[in-house]
């Protein structure tokens, strides 16, 4: 690669967690691959994410969030025509078996639990994102 040139984005990616912490660790990191990374602070901004006129191509949800859960906004991905292929992986720090079986079965391509491997994180997305 010529030095200084920058990555061509990958796509677009949006980063839901009402930890701002943990939203800053993700962004760098996705960012830092090539995503183009938007954030939402709680479940609702996911919501309004997945209306506007350029919606992502993967969401990164966290379980528990203000306004409207994780799950909440996987459901409405999942029963959207338009979006229902959408990759999703949710990241959070609830790590019961029961938990993973819910998101799993409500159409989640993969669950995940805080904290996590950048390295696994990426992997899995690429991979999801190939499948697609």
């Amino acid at each position: 690669m010529i030095p200084g040139a920058t990555l061509p984005p990958r796509g677009h990616i949006l980063v839901a967690d009402d930890e701002p912490h943990i939203r800053r660790i993700l962004v760098t990191i996705l960012e830092n691959a090539g995503y183009v990374v938007h954030e939402a602070h709680d479940g609702s901004e996911a919501l309004e994410a997945l209306e506007s006129a350029h919606p992502p191509d993967f969401f990164l949800l966290d379980l528990m969030m203000p306004r409207a859960s994780g799950m909440d906004v996987l459901d409405r991905i999942r029963s959207d025509p338009r979006h229902h292929r959408t990759p999703v992986i949710i990241l959070t720090a609830k790590g019961q078996d029961a938990d993973r079986e819910a998101a799993l079965g409500a159409g989640a391509d993969d669950f995940l639990t805080k904290p996590f491997s950048p390295k696994k994180l990426l992997s899995r997305i690429q991979e999801i994102l190939a499948e697609r």
